[in-house]
Order: C-alpha cells, then structure tokens, then sequence
C-alpha cells in the first residue's frame, strides 16, 4: 500500500498541480508532501507510491516499469524522494532509474532529493561515495550560486541553513579542483558528469582537509534537477521554500516549451494503478467495511451487548494532602490480582505533565480483546466466553484489522457518549485500557517482521474495556468515582466506593499512609543470594554499536536505536501484597525471607523515579512495572494530537547538578542531531493522519529535569480533520495506528531501522518499547512509551528442581539512539545509566 499522506484531495480543475511522489520507504515523505502543499497552494494534488513495482500493482505480475509511461501524462511533475540505502543498490531505488532513462517523447519533469538525488547524479555520471563522516540531523549552510542567477531554481532565494541526513555523497570530481581555482571551478560542470551544473554545496572541515559536498545540481538540457539538503526538516530555514516554488515555476515553462499537455481526465478506479494512486478515505474506508462484511465481526463484537446504551456515573470527593493512586488501590484492595493503574507519580514534586493518574477496577470481570500480530489472531473474552476473529485479506487489511475491531466496538458501546464533557477535568470516563509491545508495532510497519513465536500465545496488544474506574485528578486535588454501565447498579456503586474511601484510614490519617518497603537488610540478602542477574555484555554491545555505525555509513539509517535486555530470576512469589497481608506487622517479619511481591516493588520504583507517566499492570499473563517520563501521544475530545519525543539523557551527578549543567552536556551536534531526527520522523507521523498544515512544533530541543537524569525532549502537535465524525480514518485509533511503534525507539527511516535493529537485537523486546494507556470513551486518547521499566510474563515460570521450587524472570530493557557521531563506550555507558534505575530497585527490594 503506499503510504498515506493526509485527507488530500483527488484531481479536479485543469489549473490545479498534479504530482506524482515516489516514496523509497522513507519517514519524511508525509512532511515532503506537506511542504508541497505550503509553498504551492492547498489545491496541490499530491499521489503517493512506493518506488518498488509491487506497489504499483500487487495483483498483475506481468506488470512492468513501461506502464508507468500513460500514468506519468497524469502529472506535471514527479517526485523522487529519500530514503534508505544507495543508488549503486537497484532495489534501493526502484523506478527511480527508470525516470530519469526516459525517451524524450516521454520526458517529465523530475526533481531528486536525497537519495532522489544523489539516483540523479549516479545515473549522469557521477559515483556515489561514503562521507569521510555522515552528516544525519545536522544543519549545515548552504552556499548556492546566488539570488540573482536567471537560470537556477535559487533564484530570488537568500542564504539559508538546512538539515542534511545523509553519510553517502554525490563525486563529480569536485575534489580534483586545486584550491585556488575552486571558487570559479564548482559551479561549473566536470568531465567526469558533463551533463550536470552544479547549484549548491557546502563543506566540512576534515584532519584531511576540506571536504567539498555537492547539494544541489541541475541536468543540463532535460528536465532533472536534485536537492541532497532536506527542504522538509523542521530545522531546515524558510527561505529554502522558495527553491520548491521556483523549481515548480520552471516545471510549468519547460511543459509549456516542450508543448507537454498534462492528461485531464481523471484516473479509472478500475485501472491498474487505481488504489495506488487515489489517496481518498472513502476508498480505503470501503474496502475496511468490506472486510466486516466478509468477517461477519458485528455478531461476533456485539452479540453479548444489552439493548440498553451505557449510562455515566460519577462521585467527586476531595483528596486529602498525601492520598495518592496508589493508596486508593490499597484501600480498594488491588494488588493482587489483575490490575491496570496509570500513575503519575510525580505530581508531590509538581511535574505539570504529572496531571491524572487512572486506575481500573473490577479488570478480571471486564470484556477483554487481544491481538497476536504473528498469526492475525483477535481474542474476544466476555462473560466467559472466548470467541477467536482472524485476519483474512492482504498485508494491509491485516495491519489494520485489530484497529478496526477496537474503533468498532467502542463506537457501539459509547458513540452516544462523544458530547459528554462533566465533569470537564476528568480526562477518562471510561473505555479501552491496556498495553501495547514493540513486536505489535514491527505490526505496523510491515506484518513480514512480526517474530513467528513457538510456545506461548502472548498477546502482542491486550485492551480491557474498563466501566469501573477512579481517576485522581492531582492538579485539582480531587478523586472521581465512576461507573460506566447500563445497569442502574452504577450509581449504588459509585455511591459504594466513594464512601468507603471516605471512611478508610488513608482520608482520616493520611500521615499513616504506609511507605515503600522497608525490610531488614538480613531478610533481603538471604532473598538476593537467589536472585540472579544477567547483564548486557559490555563487549558485544559495542560492537553492535559499531555495526549500527556501519549501517548508518552505508546509507541504510539515519540513527538506530539500540536496546538490550537484562534479565533477572528469583524465587516466585507467592505472598500477598504487604497492604493485603491480614497482619502486615507480624507479616513482615514471618515472610522477610520470601520474594517482595511485585506492587511493593513497584512502590519502590515510583519512591525512588517518580515519572508523570509510571504504571503498574498485571494482564493477560503479563505484569509491567513502569517509571516512563516519556508521553507517546495524546489526544484531546477535539482531536488535537501530541507527541512528545524523547533523545539525549544525562545522568545526575556531582557534575551534573543544575538544568543549565545539562544543557551543556546535551545541547551539542550530537544529541540535538539524535532529537532532530525522531522529531522530522513524528512530524511525518502524524502529517500522515493529519493532513499537511495541521502539525506544529511548540517545543523543541528542550531540556527538562527528572529525579535522577536530564532528558531533551520536543513536542510535536497536530490536529486531526473532522475528528468526532464516527468514521474510522478520524478516530484514535487510526492515530495510533498510523504513529506506532514509537519513533523514539526505533531509528529513522523507521521500517529500515526496524529490520536492522531486528538482525541485531538477539531478543524480542516484548513490553520494553512498545506503549500502555487508554482509548477514552469520549473520544480521547494518552499513550506513553514503556521504558525505564521491569516487566515478567507468567508463562516463562519454571520449576527449579535444585532449589526444590518455582522460579519467575524478569525483564529490563535499556538502550539509546546511535548516531555516526556515537561511540562504543558512550552508548553502552549511556545504555547502562538507563538500567541503573530500575535494576537498582530489584536488587535491593526483589
């Protein structure tokens, strides 16, 4: 499928810019687009496909490269843009090769960009070559021939700084120019690529010198012109907008002079390139509809549904000074078993992304959906009964197939519900809560890189449909109590559990709140001597770091990253929480030498990292203990979307004091290059649901202060269009589908970056990197990535014969983004102050 790039519109007037894009899978494109439609007009029509032939037409395999001739009089121009790998790979650069052979008969203009470009020089002489060092997410100046060249698309154009992510270049003999005649000698074309002018470069300074660095070119007599810079970055200056307006404006004079008249009529929906070429919702949304059809899912979502619509209830009652989430589990008795607790842990130090924490109640009862992505399989439990939905349709109906049943479901439990605003600081009423791992979003990129599993049936996304629910509003000082059923048993049950948090202990004596575990220091060492703990190997890391280097020097990635697990074993526990031992006094003592149940560890870990987005879940055989500071997404009732990602960490230190401490250390071409790039490929993220002009950076590169590390972090918003309007393509779950997996925890390109890091990393990341929240019933949304976190899975318990009993693993997963720039030891030091926090806490408490 190609990829989406917004709700665009199809062809209409004969006046409106018609462009073809030809997409090398890269995590700009959307932001490409986007920039298309700010500098020549909203009315630009804007066709997306990938640069591979399946793209064009999946279905024929006669299909060749020539048909692509009769589509390309559709358009006044095309588009090659970037991505990963090289020219020299022809799976790298498809058609690319194609459009730039064409006859001139069949001649339309082309501009290159990226790998666009540096396809364009390769194929008129130039060669392409590794940078003595790669250039991803740095700004650099661009010196070009100057505003007042007729014949240049810099015509008009100031100097401007732009963002370069390439560690390939374009040699046309640039550097056999003797230095003193260099000034007149690079604008003029070479002998190795006689057809190319040269229009802009920029320079690096190297221990050997100058390094000369092509940017720009032109084709001498046909319609071919190439960018290396990226127009669309973030950081990349305004006057560089011009250069696409002008190179537009010598697209019109050049069809104008070669008397090429652009095909008006329409494309036939029958047609061989149809789908690939028509980006309308309505299309795409029928073809969703059609797959309900074929899976007969109404009878199978909804046949357990009373008649009668949900009702809200709901209980306001004042939260005394120190009553926080995790109290309120206590005095309502959750711990134990299955549970689903967000908690912002951090609102005592008044962190103001610390706003509400939710926690679910009566979870084991609730109606569950759960998704394996290897096998297509959705999992529905209700009231007993299980009833098992497969995937069927192509890769594209699979990757969004469980979207599909979660938007459909909450539609008809809660459709009536969207107007509900009261109580207006109350952000969850109701609705989807649960978890997400990485695996689900390789899921979303491509169901080929989904691990095939032997043994267990893990749920890659498990969602309980919560009507039973308290949410701490800590900016308001308030607790609310709700209910979300049909039955008018809600309202005696709101009423019920308001009172009796009123009368426990924790309103009338909050200073008795019972603190983090505090066992004698004997009890813990004679529980350790059992635990064992296995870490990253220092040397093996490196050198995967060193391999992630030599993919980025390749042209493969932009930034990679890194992760690995640690794992740890230690007797199961089966003793109680502490809050639910019927003497936890005399408990302590008697049960010192036993393992700390996993909520009491998890006390510790909220103790010690307070985070605005920590977690406590026990579901679907997993239990995740998480400290995360980092919010994936939110959206608000009004679809207004954001995105917080998260590159460069320092850790606190004696060093390390001070906010302005760390913004030395992290406001150097390094990290901000690691920010910069996740932070292009979220806007691209969310420019695919958003349109173009709906997504905005308020924040960026901004260094915030947590207990223990500094973070840089940019926030990326974006608003989604008609949002609310019940269809598919406008809720949040089509948001969610279309950012997943984190940014943040990939690398940029993200499916290539994906596919690398999967060669690399030995084990599945699992809960590590994937996200945990919830769909609200009302129409919002707020996800956060699971990181700085311990997780275990019930079904890797075994028994230990030698210790005469059972054993569990746990599980942390640390890591960092490697850049050109990195280096071995610093990322794994880097990877080793992410783990010191959590694997710091199961050590003293496990």
């Amino acid at each position: 499928m190609p990829a989406r790039t917004g709700n665009f519109p199809g062809p209409g007037r004969p006046d409106q810019p018609r462009i073809l894009f030809v997409d090398a899978y890269d995590s700009f494109t959307c932001n490409i687009t986007a920039l298309l439609h700010k500098t020549l007009g909203p009315d630009v029509y804007v066709h997306v496909v990938h640069m591979d032939l399946r793209s064009f037409e999946p279905r024929n395999p006669d299909w060749s490269p020539r048909h692509l001739l009769r589509y390309l009089r559709h358009f006044d121009a095309v588009i090659c843009g970037p991505g990963p790998g090289s020219p020299d790979n022809a799976e790298d650069v498809g058609i690319f090769e194609d459009l730039w052979s064409l006859d001139e008969g069949d001649m339309v203009p082309v501009l290159g960009i990226c790998l666009g470009f540096q396809s364009l020089v390769r194929s008129f002489g130039g060669r392409i070559k590794k940078l003595q060092r790669g250039l991803h997410g740095m700004v650099r100046e661009i010196e070009h021939r100057g505003p007042n060249n007729d014949d240049a698309i810099f015509r008009g154009v100031p100097a401007f700084r732009a963002t370069l992510y390439h560690s390939l270049c374009a040699d046309i003999g640039q550097g056999l120019h003797p230095s003193d005649r260099w000034d007149e000698a690079k604008w003029l074309p070479t002998s190795a690529a006689p057809d190319l002018l040269p229009l802009a470069w920029t320079s690096e300074e190297r221990e050997q010198g100058v390094e000369r660095i092509l940017m720009a070119v032109k084709h001498r007599t046909k319609p071919f012109w190439g960018l290396q810079y990226h127009p669309e970055s973030v950081c990349t200056e305004q006057a560089a907008h011009k250069v696409i307006r002008n190179w537009f404006q010598h697209v019109g004079q050049w069809n104008l002079a070669a008397g090429r008249k652009r095909v008006e009529t329409c494309l036939d929906f029958a047609d061989p390139l149809s789908d690939c070429l028509s980006n309308a919702p309505s299309g795409e949304t029928a073809r969703r509809l059609s797959m309900y059809e074929r899976l007969n899912l109404r009878p199978k979502l909804f046949g357990h549904l009373e008649r009668a619509k949900d009702v809200y209830y709901h209980a306001s009652i004042d939260l005394p000074e120190g009553v926080d989430t995790v109290a309120i589990a206590e005095v309502l008795g959750q711990g134990a078993g299955e549970v689903i607790m967000l908690d912002s842990s951090s609102a005592r130090k008044k962190d103001p992304l610390a706003k509400i924490s939710v926690l679910a109640l009566d979870v084991p009862d609730a109606t569950r959906i759960e998704y394996r992505a290897a096998d297509g399989h959705a999992t529905l439990r209700t009231r007993g009964e299980t009833t098992t939905i497969t995937a069927c349709g192509d890769g594209g109906d699979r990757q969004h197939f469980i979207w599909m049943i979660l938007a459909a479901y909450q539609q008809r439990r809660a459709g009536h519900l969207r107007n509900l605003k009261e109580p207006a600081s109350c952000k969850f009423k109701g609705g989807f809560m649960g978890y997400l791992t990485y695996e689900m979003g390789l899921n979303a990129l491509s169901a080929d890189e989904v691990p095939r599993r032997e043994g267990p049936t893990r749920p890659d996304l498990c969602m309980v449909w919560v009507q039973r629910s308290v949410v701490v509003d800590h900016q308001a000082g308030k607790a609310y109590v709700q209910a979300l059923e049909p039955a008018a048993t809600g309202e005696a049950w709101v009423d019920e559990v308001a009172e009796k948090l009123r009368r426990s202990q924790a309103w009338s004596r909050p200073s008795e709140i019972t603190t983090p575990l505090q066992e004698p220091k004997q009890g813990r060492r004679a529980v350790n001597r059992k635990v064992q703990t296995t870490t990253p190997e220092a040397e093996a890391y490196e050198d995967s770091v060193r391999q992630c280097q030599d993919a980025i020097a390749e042209g493969n990635s932009y930034e990679l990253c890194l992760t690995a697990q640690t794992t740890m074993t230690r007797p199961r526990c089966t003793s109680p929480p502490k809050h639910l031992q019927s003497n936890p006094e005399l408990a302590t003592e008697t049960t010192r030498e036993q393992p700390t149940p996993a909520w009491d560890i998890y006390k510790e870990l909220r103790s010690r990292q307070p985070a605005p987005f920590g977690s406590f879940i026990r579901l679907g055989g997993a239990t995740l203990l998480s400290s995360s500071p980092e919010r994936f997404l939110s959206v608000n009732r009004e679809g207004l979307c954001e995105m917080r990602p998260m590159k460069g960490t320092v850790r606190k230190s004696e060093t390390v004091k001070t906010l302005a401490d760390a913004e030395r250390l992290l406001h150097i071409p390094k990290e901000e290059a690691e920010n910069l790039m996740i932070v292009d490929l979220v806007r691209h993220d969310l420019h695919r649901i958003c349109g173009p002009g709906r997504v905005t950076v308020p924040e960026l590169l901004k260094v915030e202060e947590y207990e223990s590390v500094f973070t840089m972090i940019t926030a990326v918003n974006g608003q989604v269009p008609s949002y609310q309007s019940g269809k598919f393509e406008s809720s949040p779950f089509a948001v969610l589908d279309s950012v997943f997996p984190p940014g943040s925890m990939t690398g940029a390109p993200k499916k290539r970056s994906c596919e690398i890091l999967r060669s690399l990393e030995t084990t599945e990341r699992s809960l590590y990197s994937g996200v945990v929240g919830y769909f609200d019933a009302t129409g919002s949304a707020d996800w956060s990535v699971t990181i700085r976190s311990m997780f275990r899975w019930e079904d890797e318990d075994w028994y230990h014969e030698g210790e005469a009993g059972w054993f569990e693993k746990w599980h942390i997963g640390a890591g960092g983004a490697v850049t050109i720039l990195s280096t071995p030891e610093g990322e794994r030091e880097e990877m080793l102050t992410k783990l010191a926090g959590p694997l710091g806490v199961f050590r003293d408490t496990a």
